[in-house]
């Protein structure tokens, strides 16, 4: 199964495994699933060390490459057609980088791994 993998769920798997549910620590154990690594995730790992919400134990630019790698994610750039995808979208969540990943969970019918039920509402299946 090809899954988006939603910020908290990268860095839950990445810095504390046991905040996943049991089910989602199944899919990213699974190595027949392929998890989806968006450069959303990126920018918003990015942020969130600058503006001092997280503290990784490497640069960002350093360790969200190779997490990526050592787990074997599939990058998913942004694209033209995902941003305007976003302006399609009832604002049911004011976060940017959600409603992106929303709108590529619907662009590229990926069902989303995240805790986050918001994205329910956006008619993405949101998998926990």
């Amino acid at each position: 199964m090809d899954v988006l993998v939603d910020t908290h769920v990268f860095l839950w798997f990445m810095l504390d495994e046991m905040r996943l549910s049991r089910n989602a620590r199944r899919i990213v154990r699974n190595p027949s699933n392929s998890l989806v690594f968006s450069a959303v995730v990126g920018w918003e790992i990015v942020i969130k060390v600058q503006t001092g919400r997280l503290v990784l134990p490497d640069l960002p630019s350093r360790y969200v490459p190779a997490r990526v790698a050592e787990f074997g994610m599939r990058n998913l750039s942004i694209d033209l057609r995902h941003v305007l995808l976003v302006e399609g979208l009832p604002l049911y969540h004011r976060d940017p980088f959600d409603r992106l990943l929303a709108a590529q969970s619907q662009a590229e019918s990926l069902p989303i791994l995240t805790s986050d039920p918001v994205f329910k509402r956006y008619g993405v299946e949101a998998i926990w």
